[in-house]
């Protein structure tokens, strides 16, 4: 494989890439995503660290912590 696998599209029929693709959008749209997008914006984001959200409050965190679900993994999410 050429290039990082994160880049790679999911190989989907053009019906369910149109379907994933009004999901993502109906997703992105709702009052909670627009809230975390508003607030990330007003906060900025660096490349050093990821913005959590949890509950009622931002922590700003390392990506490692952030993406590997604090030391538990993400196969159990």
């Amino acid at each position: 494989m050429k290039g990082s696998p994160i880049r790679l599209k999911q190989k989907l029929s053009p019906k369910a890439a149109a379907a994933k693709k009004r999901r993502d959008i109906a997703m992105a749209k709702t009052t909670d995503r627009k809230a975390k997008k508003a607030e990330n914006q007003r906060l900025g984001q660096r490349s050093d660290s990821d913005l959590h959200h949890t509950g009622s409050a931002v922590k700003r965190v390392s990506i490692k912590n952030n993406r590997g679900n604090f030391g538990n993994g993400t196969k159990n999410e």
